[in-house]
């Protein structure tokens, strides 16, 4: 009975072995036609990086050219500024010595007709000292000079 036990336990054994063997094997998730696909798509997302960074680097190249380009039109705006700057300093400049030119002309063209109204002034009062001087020997001429005031 000892042997029937035993040979039916191996056999028992012998027939639990190929599951045993199964649950111990490793499943692969992916075929080798699924290997070869990734294969490729590896190599296209290589492919493609390397074209990516030959677009980014002409984007770069010709962001680089805008900027030069804008640099030189921004030295060109600074320098028009600077003329404009400049030109207002010499009109400013021209304004201060025409306004300084009126004063110093009317003050020389004022100064003659200055001159003449005192020296009329002068006379004039050298005139009423005569005429108050005759009107002593003349009383018409006094008579004439209180009505205007001048005696």
């Amino acid at each position: 009975m000892k042997t029937l036990v035993s040979i039916s336990l191996l056999l028992l054994t012998l027939n639990c072995l190929p599951a045993l063997a199964q649950e111990q094997q490793v499943v692969v998730p992916y075929t080798l036609a699924d290997r070869d696909r990734a294969i490729l798509t590896d190599a296209k997302i290589s492919a493609l990086e390397v074209k990516m960074d030959v677009k980014f680097e002409s984007v770069n190249a010709r962001i680089e050219a805008l900027e030069t380009r804008m640099d030189i039109k921004f030295e060109a705006v600074n320098a028009r500024i600077d003329y404009i700057f400049w030109l207002q300093g010499v009109i400013v400049a021209l304004i201060l010595f025409i306004l300084g030119y009126t004063i110093w002309d009317r003050r020389t063209a004022l100064q003659p007709a200055l001159d003449k109204s005192t020296e009329a002034e002068v006379k004039s009062s050298n005139l009423i000292r005569v005429l108050r001087e005759y009107s002593k020997k003349h009383a018409d001429l006094a008579e004439i000079l209180r009505t205007h005031g001048i005696l």
